[in-house]
C-alpha cells in the first residue's frame, strides 16, 4: 500500500514530541504538508528542524500555540484557515487520586482534552464538509475505556473524545469527510519516559525494563506485553488519514497492544 497525501494540508496538534512528532513525521512522509503545532516558539523550532533531518524534502509550517483556551485555537486556525487533516493530539495527563482533584484541575483537563479538539472541528469540519473531503482523527486512549483509577479525570476527558468524533462523523453522513478516535494504548512517548526517569534513577534499571514491568503489572490484559512506539501509532493514524481509509468513520481504532480485553 503506498499512500500518497500529496497537495494535503495536516494541522497536527502537541507535535513537537511523542506520539504527535511521530504523527507529523509520517504526515510528512507520506507527501502532505504538515503544520507543526507546539507551546513555543523554541519547541515548534526544534520540531521543524528535526523533521527536516528526519524527511529532508518535507513541506513543513509550524504554529506555537498553548490550546487550553479558545485564544491559543484561533491562533491556529489563523495562521492555517483550511486544512485537509486534522489530528486532534493535544493532551495532558498524570497520576492523581480522585480526591486529590479540585474543580480548577478537572476543568483544565476538559480544556485541554476535549475543548481545543472542539473548537478546531468546528472550524476545519465545516470547510472539508463544503468540499466534499477531509480527515479528523482524535488521539483518545485505552484508558477511555478502561478508565484508570489513579487517572479519573483522564479517562473521562478520553472517553469525551470518543463520544465527539461518533457525533461529528454523523454530522458529515453522506460525504467523503471522515472523522475517527484511535486509542493508544501505554506507549513509550517523551513524556512516559519522563515520568520513569526517577524510578529507573533510584533503582539503577533501564527505563524500558521499568516500562515493560509496568505493563505487565498494571496493564496484564497487554497481548504484546510491552510499550507500544510511537512510531507504530502513527503508522495506523497515517492510515486513517489516507485515501484508502475512505470506508472507516466513526470509527474507534485501538492501538494498545490488546490491553482492552474485548473481541470487538
Amino acid at each position: 500500500m503506498q499512500i500518497d497525501l500529496k497537495g494535503k494540508t495536516a494541522v497536527v496538534t502537541a507535535s513537537t514530541a511523542g506520539i504527535g512528532f511521530a504523527i507529523a513525521e509520517g504526515l510528512a512522509r507520506a507527501g502532505a504538508h504538515v503544520v507543526v503545532n507546539g507551546r513555543s516558539d523554541a519547541s515548534v523550532q526544534s520540531a521543524l528542524d528535526k523533521l527536516r533531518d528526519a524527511v529532508p524534502d518535507a513541506s513543513l509550517g509550524g504554529v506555537a500555540a498553548d490550546l487550553s483556551d479558545a485564544a491559543g485555537v484561533a491562533r491556529v486556525t489563523q495562521h492555517t484557515p483550511d486544512a485537509d487533516i486534522l489530528v486532534n493530539n493535544a493532551g495532558i495527563y498524570g497520576l492523581k487520586p480522585f480526591f486529590d482533584i479540585d474543580d480548577a484541575e478537572w476543568e483544565h483537563y476538559f480544556q485541554v482534552n476535549v475543548m481545543s479538539g472542539v473548537r478546531l472541528a468546528r472550524h476545519y469540519l465545516k470547510g472539508m464538509i463544503e468540499r466534499n473531503a477531509g480527515r479528523i482523527v482524535f488521539i483518545s486512549s485505552e484508558s477511555g475505556l478502561n478508565i484508570p483509577v489513579d487517572m479519573i479525570h483522564y479517562g473521562f476527558t478520553k472517553t469525551a473524545q470518543l463520544s465527539i468524533a461518533r457525533g461529528l462523523a454523523k454530522l458529515a453522513a453522506g460525504t467523503r469527510v471522515t472523522v475517527n478516535s484511535v486509542l493508544p494504548g501505554p506507549t513509550m512517548s517523551e513524556g512516559v519516559r519522563e515520568m520513569l526517569k526517577a524510578q529507573a534513577d533510584e533503582t539503577g534499571r533501564s527505563i524500558d525494563d521499568i516500562a515493560v514491568e509496568f505493563v505487565r503489572s498494571e496493564r496484564a490484559s497487554s497481548i504484546i506485553q510491552r510499550p507500544a512506539t510511537t512510531e507504530e501509532v502513527a503508522n495506523l493514524v497515517v492510515y486513517v488519514c489516507s485515501p484508502q481509509a475512505s470506508a472507516t468513520t466513526g470509527a474507534a481504532l485501538r492501538v494498545d497492544g490488546g490491553v482492552v480485553d474485548t473481541i470487538a
